[in-house]
């Protein structure tokens, strides 16, 4: 696989600006025209708003056909980056998120945040947790000038086992919370938007190729989507403010409160995976990504979940929603460090050069 010069769009680098733009829209909405989220909110199946799964699938499923599952069959070159990814994403970063937003939301700013509100924030939080990212990673990687065939391979993998994990990690995670489990609509949400966009995309990439080459896939076919992707993420955001409106008017220096620990698990998770790419003396175009990965999160399944397991418990989404606003002035940052930091790492030829 061909190294990319794939820099960071418009859309991505002033994303946090477009999330503010979308609250207010949606606050708006909710407010001066409610009939419009009471309406859309009467089509749900099993917990599921209908209205908000097809918009998150016009986001999920352009992401899902970026994976190529073919470039599994090199995880046993240099593996060590791999397991550092694996273990950070799966072992660590859940159970962190979920030990630092319940100091922050039900101790530090207990006197703040009424505590049916903080519940809802940690719930939140333990769902944001739990999704490693599976898409910005790309473009994280790209600015650090990552290696494009180990990233590829690390997203992979990492789809494959949240699959596996994301639903027994939250399950635990919101029962330690003290909350019951919703097992089945956690498990549909699960199915719903990372089984079958998995499975979709897997279908749509391995049919293309096939008949059209790879060139056609991933030049012509795969850019077309890339405002669908946009247009759903900002209908989206839209449509969840506008069903929160009276939350977030109720409560509006929240949005700040929640972002502290978010920011705090953010810096902590990359630098526990920079920092132990460093220690295994990986090379600066594997321990970049590797640290970006789970610093970063899959923000569009987290919402997905919050809006399935806890429709009634607006907060939820809300702290999810609070990570996309964060997020990229936060990796912006990070991606600086990276880039500044190369000298702490070997310059070795790399194994993984096809992916």
């Amino acid at each position: 696989m061909k190294k990319t010069n794939q820099s960071i769009s418009f859309f991505e680098k002033y994303l946090t600006l477009f999330v503010l733009l979308c609250m207010a829209i949606g606050v708006s909405i909710g407010k001066f025209i409610p009939v419009i989220p009471e309406f859309l909110n009467k089509f749900e199946v099993y917990n599921v708003n209908i209205p908000i799964g097809i918009l998150i699938w016009l986001m999920i499923y352009p992401m899902m056909l970026k994976i190529d599952f073919t470039s599994i069959k090199n995880v046993g070159k240099e593996p060590k980056g791999l397991y550092l990814t694996w273990v950070v994403n799966w072992v660590i970063k859940p159970f962190t998120m979920f030990g630092i937003a319940s100091l922050f939301f039900l101790v530090i700013f207990k006197n703040i945040i009424p505590l049916e509100q903080a519940n809802q924030y940690l719930y939140g939080a333990i769902i944001l947790g739990a999704a490693p990212c599976t898409a910005m990673v790309f473009v994280w990687s790209s600015l650090t000038k990552g290696n494009p065939a180990y990233t590829l391979v690390q997203v992979a993998t990492n789809d494959l086992i949240i699959l596996i994990l994301f639903v027994p990690i939250v399950g635990l995670l919101l029962g330690i919370g003290g909350i019951t489990v919703p097992w089945g609509t956690l498990f549909l949400s699960v199915v719903l938007f990372v089984v079958i966009p998995l499975v979709a995309a897997s279908l749509t990439r391995y049919f293309l190729v096939k008949n059209k080459g790879l060139e056609f896939y991933n030049k012509k076919f795969i850019p077309k989507f890339s405002k669908l992707t946009i247009s759903g993420l900002l209908l989206t955001l839209i449509l969840i403010f506008s069903l929160q409106s009276d939350l977030i008017l109720e409560f509006p220096l929240h949005i700040l409160l929640i972002s502290i620990p978010l920011i705090i698990q953010t810096f902590l998770i990359f630098f526990i995976g920079y920092g132990g790419a460093k220690a295994l003396k990986l090379n600066h175009d594997v321990a970049a990504p590797a640290g970006m990965i789970g610093a970063s999160n899959f923000f569009e399944l987290a919402v997905a979940v919050a809006i399935a397991l806890f429709p009634l418990s607006p907060g939820v989404a809300l702290a999810t929603i609070v990570g996309v606003l964060v997020e990229v002035p936060v990796m912006l940052f990070l991606v600086k460090i990276a880039n500044k930091t190369t000298h702490w790492f070997p310059n070795k030829n790399s194994l993984y050069q096809e992916a």
